[in-house]
């Protein structure tokens, strides 16, 4: 079995994009830069467990986060600590909250935009449809708010969930638990100022207009079983890794579709279905050759992808760490989300040998 493997498995020189791909072994505080043979080439060292992942800026600094040690216990993807750290190691941004989880992204304007938890209203935790009866916290259901914050930590612009969903539109799915309400795990500025959201528990993706706090658009589909990294492309399609855990038949996909019509354009699955399955984190990256880099998170495998679908590179994460509790306990190899950046891109030009 392919990702019971480590390391380097598949590199067709004359098909993949070749560059250098950035991962945070979840649980490990090391972010890693390798070259395509796998060779870690630059890390970065972390002052403590990863909140999910980082990537590069155009300057090749790291924005990454990682757990504070606050947050609500047992939730899954807790970071609190936001920090811009340059190619040397020196922290030359931070930022601190708690609540913060899953995303962060450095806006055009040169403000950085989060994902926060906060405990719900009891008006709006009371229309909170679905789930598993009494699962709740003692505080009670949580849910989002999504904060932009300038170079000096000033709040430049706050949504809060409770002020504009309508919490008995998409229904909880019958095996998700009431802790929160509905699990945002992407959070994107687009060109236009406004922000690309992603829920897993309720199958939405929305993009919140950012003068009304309303959604300009919003999509359902209960077969994406519990979605992420959704983006939109420069072709103007959206594309978001579709986990589809429970569904049948099992496996996962990527999904690429006209936001207006709905129509996948093109997609990416397995053959059989279940050779590639994640049922929790994952991403995906549409490459500057028109391939696609995929994270499928569970195994810690990060692949490429043509867009008939070969695989021209494909590489698993060595490094484990043994779990006992979680959604895979054991040698695990995780990771959240990858990216590939070009030699001569400003992410990297100039500063590897």
């Amino acid at each position: 079995m392919r990702y019971l493997q480590r390391g380097l498995i598949e590199h067709n020189k004359d098909k993949a994009a070749q560059g250098y791909t950035l991962y945070v072994p979840q649980f490990h505080p090391h972010a890693l830069l390798i070259g395509m043979d796998g060779e870690v080439v630059h890390q970065w060292d972390l002052p403590g467990q990863p909140g999910n992942y980082g990537y590069l800026l155009d300057n090749g600094n790291l924005l990454v986060a990682t757990w504070s040690g606050g947050g609500p216990d047992g939730f899954a993807a807790r970071g609190g600590l936001i920090q811009e750290i340059d190619w040397d190691g020196n922290v030359v941004f931070e930022y601190r909250d708690e609540f913060q989880h899953h995303d962060f992204r450095r806006t055009t304007s040169g403000n950085t935009i989060y994902l926060g938890w906060e405990v719900l209203p009891d008006e709006a935790a009371a229309a909170v449809q679905g789930g598993q009866p009494g699962t709740e916290t003692e505080a009670g259901i949580w849910g989002d708010y999504i904060r932009e914050v300038d170079a000096g930590g000033n709040t430049a612009w706050e949504w809060h969930a409770y002020d504009h969903l309508d919490f008995g539109a998409y229904p909880l799915h019958p095996q998700s638990n009431r802790r929160e309400y509905a699990h945002a795990n992407t959070v994107r500025p687009l060109d236009d100022g406004n922000v690309l959201v992603c829920y897993r528990h309720i199958d939405v993706l929305a993009v919140i207009e950012r003068a009304t706090g309303k959604y300009a658009w919003e999509r359902h589909d209960a077969d994406w079983g519990g979605p992420h990294d959704a983006q939109v492309l420069d072709n103007g399609n959206m594309m978001v890794f579709a986990n589809r855990g429970g569904r049948i038949p099992r496996g996962s996909k990527i999904i690429e579709f006209d936001m207006q019509s709905g129509d996948t354009v093109w997609e990416y699955k397995g053959n059989p279905t279940h050779s590639f399955d994640s049922h929790y984190i994952s991403g995906c990256q549409r490459l500057w050759n028109g391939n696609t880099l995929i994270c499928e998170g569970l195994w810690g495998r990060l692949f490429e992808v043509t867009e008939a679908g070969e695989l021209v590179w494909e590489f698993i994460n060595p490094i484990t760490i043994a779990r006992e509790m979680g959604p895979t306990a054991g040698d695990v190899s995780t990771v959240f989300r990858a990216y590939r950046y070009a030699p001569d891109g400003p992410e990297i030009r100039g500063r590897l040998a």
